[in-house]
């Protein structure tokens, strides 16, 4: 079975889902990864941990309805090719 590009945003897919319905007072903050604990000093560099609250972020707000529509392209997609 080949890798492909299908394959691999297919694989992916999930994954942003995941982050995507991650609820923040539920579940992030619980394991300390809320908004408030990523406050560095000035010049610092941001570090893993709060790019990682930031892609979280971003996924949250900006990838809403691209992901509604690549969620029902893949179902589509599914149900038309197997």
């Amino acid at each position: 079975m080949a890798v492909t590009l299908y394959s691999l945003l297919q694989a992916a897919l999930p994954c942003v889902n995941a982050m995507a319905v991650l609820h923040e007072e539920r579940f992030l903050n619980k394991i300390i990864w809320g908004t408030d604990q990523s406050v560095g000093g000035f010049g610092e560099q941001p570090g893993i941990k709060s790019q990682l609250i930031n892609l979280i972020q971003f996924i949250q707000m900006v990838m809403r309805l691209p992901l509604m529509v690549l969620n029902s392209a893949t179902i589509v997609l599914i149900l038309f090719f197997g």
